[in-house]
């Protein structure tokens, strides 16, 4: 059947009109308007196997402008994928549909991301270009070689993000990236020109980027632009000169096609003006037929890639294949409790952040998926290690990534990381900077990814920096995000025992809050199961007739236990419970938490940061010790004391509460 290309482009045009117009909701320009360099994209280059979603060396589709998600669910029902049927189009915004009103991840979907937050998309894209190099290198690029494409708006290009993440593209030269740039210029208000006057030429080159400009419906010019691109030794960014909404005639161009349906009046007309005859939400015979066969292509891309993976020897074939399913997690355990061991004789006592960097350095002699780094703060974050290995534009052969003063990209960079599979990215920043990182940090949330998030500097323990460095708030911003587990190690053992079940954690991201100054080694008793798997444990108990119950995490521990000794000298029997993750400790049973948490005692919290979470812990009359306000530059000690976190201010306010 010969089939028209600017047929194949319309079928997803109309599916998107007809979604969007049926849903009463959505953004129909850009899929109208971007549709001819997806055909083209999907036609003769993208490699892709409907059949098989998760092949590892397929190339990545991203669709960072996630507004225009009909794009997406269009092409992948019409190339076969199983996972978004017509049914599924026609509930397009719908309860429990697959078409969400932005992209939402599901592994084996051909949704390779959750996009949305502009700019997000392309930070992910950074990182899967990353792990596809280091595979390439570790690898060959006989087994591993595919491309990751992305379209990006005039918003995505707007958002700060996109200069963090293209800067560090071209610095690391990734060559296999290759982004569509829908230069429509139109955005919600109206022209970009109320808003951007940039020459986008000179900022790409700039960044070390191929900038090439295309017209966006001429399909060869397209086809030309990716295959020059495609054999580049930089990144490539090919700017498409499309028109929003193209061909309808009263709102192509226009602002009013962007974000609202057409509605029925312009749609029949855009049907005569492109001449497609057929009803809402149906696609000619031979149309569907034709992007099927383009989907069947993928079938033997993948063969021909089967027969290479299949001549190769045992050990290569097992270490690709260890590197997608978390084998060694099994040693992990072994290794932790070797790790407490080698510590209970000395009980060090070392600020957690130096804790964390020995964890790292042992937990890297067993994971290689293990990807680290830091914006631009290793030597504070001691993120970096013995075993780290730079990874760099002239060998991507590492296993740590400087991203310099790049929080924003580097969230998202290491969400792409996870999302491309076999790697565990951690990345370190201080926890007052966790803000910058917060829209990538929810959506790794929202996705259920393998991140980890080393956030030191977690307190007014950081001293002197001051206000603008310690944080007050973040751990309580970071708690409320759902599915998100924020730990806060008290000492060598915990930050082992949080590490483990941070790799453990298959579908939740991990936050390590981690103390600048040292802290004592606080259990007497070596336990050789991770009791912070709980989130938390009796550290200290006199009596189970205790009056109080102090509880703490992170370097207020240490305070805790301080008040327990001088509760003691008064004649007060306490316990001290240290609560790493509270998010774990709230998941477990009503029994459990009644017997960590005395009802019949004065439950009292300390910790040198905001108190909201705590206060569902209080009971009727129990006290919180915390900060609600901001911090001052002096030596750690003296600004505890000077916020009223001392022993005997908090002696004294949990006597006047006993003698209420």
């Amino acid at each position: 059947m010969n089939v028209k290309y600017n047929q194949l482009s319309n079928a997803i045009r109309f599916l998107s009109i007809d979604a969007v117009q049926k849903a009463n909701s959505g953004h129909p320009g850009m899929p109208m308007g971007m549709a001819d360099v997806a055909t083209t994209l999907f036609k003769y280059h993208l490699r892709f196997n409907p059949k098989n979603p998760n092949w590892v060396n397929r190339d990545r589709f991203i669709l960072s402008a996630g507004h225009g998600s009909m794009l997406l669910y269009s092409l992948l029902y019409l190339t076969g994928y199983k996972s978004i049927s017509i049914e599924d189009i026609k509930n397009f915004r719908q309860l429990n549909s697959i078409c969400a009103g932005h992209p939402e991840y599901k592994k084996g979907t051909g949704i390779e991301t959750t996009t949305g937050p502009l700019g997000q998309g392309l930070g992910n894209a950074v990182g899967m270009a990353v792990a596809e190099g280091i595979l390439r290198k570790k690898f060959g690029p006989n087994l591993i070689n595919n491309k990751t494409y992305v379209i990006a708006s005039d918003g995505d290009l707007m958002e700060g993000i996109s200069h963090e993440s293209m800067s560090l593209a071209g610095h690391l030269k990734l060559k296999n990236l290759i982004v569509f740039f829908d230069n429509n210029k139109i955005s919600i208000d109206g022209s970009t020109s109320l808003s951007v006057s940039d020459n986008y030429k000179k900022r790409f080159e700039g960044y070390g980027w191929n900038y090439l400009e295309i017209n966006g419906h001429n399909e060869k010019q397209i086809s030309k632009a990716i295959t020059k691109a495609s054999k580049s030794n930089k990144p490539s960014i090919i700017s498409c000169k499309t028109i929003i909404g193209f061909g309808s005639p009263n709102k192509s161009g226009k602002a009013s096609s962007h974000g609202s349906p057409l509605g029925d009046e312009e749609i029949a007309l855009v049907r005569k003006k492109l001449k497609w005859n057929s009803d809402p939400f149906e696609v000619p015979k031979d149309v569907l037929y034709a992007w099927r066969k383009i989907g069947e292509k993928g079938l033997k891309l993948e063969e021909k890639w089967l027969e290479i993976f299949n001549k190769q020897n045992a050990d290569v074939k097992s270490s690709l294949k260890n590197l997608y399913i978390d084998s060694n997690l099994n040693n992990l355990e072994d290794l932790i409790r070797r790790e407490k061991i080698k510590y209970f004789d000395s009980k060090p006592s070392l600020a957690t952040r130096q804790c964390s960097s020995s964890a790292i350095e042992s937990i890297t002699n067993i994971l290689p998926q293990l990807i680290g780094g830091s914006a631009d703060l290793s030597g504070s974050n001691n993120t970096k290690t013995n075993n780290s290995k730079v990874i760099s534009s002239k060998n991507l052969d590492g296993n740590y990534i400087h991203y310099g003063v790049r929080e924003h990209g580097m969230a998202a960079i290491m969400n792409g990381l996870a999302l491309y599979s076999g790697f565990i990215p951690y990345g370190g920043t201080f926890l007052i900077f966790s803000d910058y990182c917060k829209p990538s940090i929810r959506l790794a949330a929202l996705m259920g990814l393998k991140v980890i998030y080393i956030f030191s500097h977690d307190s007014i323990g950081l001293g002197e920096d001051g206000p603008t460095h310690q944080p007050i708030e973040q751990l309580e911003g970071l708690r409320a995000i759902p599915n998100l587990n924020v730990f806060r190690p008290a000492d060598i053992n915990e930050t082992l025992e949080c590490w483990e079940i941070a790799l453990k954690s298959k579908n939740t991201p991990s936050a390590i809050a981690l103390s600048r100054q040292k802290l004592p080694y606080i259990n007497p008793k070596l336990s050789e199961e991770n009791i912070s798997k709980n989130g938390a444990y009796v550290v200290k108990i006199s009596s189970h007739d205790n009056k109080v119950t102090l509880v703490a995490s992170g370097s207020e521990v240490e305070l805790a236990l301080k008040v327990h000794e001088e509760l003691k000298v008064n004649n007060i029997i306490s316990k001290v419970v240290s609560m790493p993750c509270q998010e774990l400790f709230d998941k477990q049973s009503e029994e459990f938490k009644k017997d960590i948490l005395d009802e019949d005692s004065l439950i009292v919290t300390i910790e040198a940061g905001n108190v909201s979470s705590w206060k569902k812990y209080l009971g009727g009359k129990g006290l919180s010790f915390g900060i609600d306000r901001f911090g001052e530059s002096a030596p750690y000690k003296k600004v505890y004391e000077h916020l009223n976190l001392s022993v005997e201010k908090i002696v004294i306010a949990i006597q006047a509460r006993l003698r209420k």
